[in-house]
C-alpha cells in the first residue's frame, strides 16, 4: 500500500500539468519512450511504457488517428511495426518535458538532492530485485 501511496502522491503532481495538454499519463509515457527511442516496435514500446498489450494497441490507435505518432514497417522484418513520432509528437515533446522536469524539481526540492536521488537509487534496486524474482 506504501508503494501505491507515494505513486499517487507523485502522479498527483503530473495528472494536472499533462490534463492540460490533453494526455493520459499512459498516452505521455508512450510519447516520451517513442522519443527515447526514436523508432521503436510494439513489444518494446510495451515493456519501456510498462503497458500491457491491449492498452498500448488501443493508445497507439488514438496517437496514430491524432497523427501524433507514425507507424511503419520494419526494413529488416516486414511483419513488425515500429513507431516514431511525428511533428506533431515532437512538439508535445517540446511543450511538455519542459514542465515535466520543473516537476521532478519542484519535487526534489521537498526532500533536497541527496534524499531525491537516494529514493530514485533505491527504487532502482527495488525493481532490479523483485524483477529478478
Amino acid at each position: 500500500m506504501q508503494l501505491l501511496k507515494a505513486r499517487e502522491a507523485a502522479m498527483s503532481r503530473f495528472r494536472p500539468m499533462l490534463r492540460k495538454h490533453g494526455l493520459t499519463e499512459q498516452r505521455w509515457r508512450v510519447i516520451r519512450a517513442i522519443h527515447e527511442h526514436g523508432k521503436i516496435d510494439a513489444s518494446e514500446l510495451a515493456m519501456r511504457s510498462f503497458l500491457l498489450s491491449p492498452s498500448l494497441t488501443r493508445i497507439l490507435k488514438y496517437l496514430k488517428d491524432e497523427k501524433i505518432v507514425l507507424r511503419s514497417g520494419d526494413t529488416n522484418d516486414l511483419r513488425r511495426s515500429v513507431f516514431s513520432l511525428t511533428e506533431k509528437g515532437k512538439k508535445i515533446i517540446t511543450d511538455v518535458a519542459p514542465e515535466t522536469e520543473y516537476l521532478y524539481q519542484e519535487i526534489e526540492s521537498l526532500f533536497g538532492t541527496d534524499k531525491f536521488n537516494q529514493i530514485f537509487a533505491l527504487l532502482a534496486e527495488f525493481s532490479a530485485k523483485i524483477n529478478k524474482e
